[in-house]
């Protein structure tokens, strides 16, 4: 059976959308393929994000990704969007959701890590749901 592929959007594909992709990989790989995307992009993975990755959970981000913009990534079966506060992109799925996170960028590593452990929880949840098949998703 394939893994089914969720993609993990956010405007510029900089921070949130980065953070999740990585820990999807690593807390999940088994159960779902990764990928994340935006509709703009920055030129690089915000620094903080790629710091404490690193520090945390030993991830080196900058190894495996880069911005990238929707059209860079395949076909998805599930969307899951960072909570953009902006009109949140539109990509053919057959699941999505919205996480409603708060940008970390800008500020201390304290509101940073609150906000990849949520992403963490999110992602170990996401995996769950996916293997008791509790999502319409073929």
């Amino acid at each position: 059976m394939n893994k089914p592929k969720v993609a993990f959007i956010c405007v510029h594909n900089a921070c949130r959308s980065q953070i999740a992709e990585a820990l999807g990989r690593h807390l999940a790989g088994e159960i779902f393929e990764s990928y994340s995307a935006g509709t703009h992009i920055k030129s690089n993975i915000n620094a903080d994000a790629i710091r404490l990755l690193k520090q945390h959970y030993q991830i080196d981000m900058e190894k495996e990704q880069y911005p990238k913009l929707i059209k860079d990534i395949p076909s998805v079966d599930i969307v899951i969007t960072m909570g953009c506060h902006v009109q949140c992109p539109t990509i053919s799925c057959q699941y999505r959701e919205d996480w409603g996170l708060l940008n970390p960028t800008n500020q201390d590593d304290d509101v940073f890590m609150d906000i990849i452990l949520q992403i963490e929880a999110k992602v170990i949840t996401l995996a769950k749901r996916i293997s008791d098949k509790q999502l319409n998703i073929n």
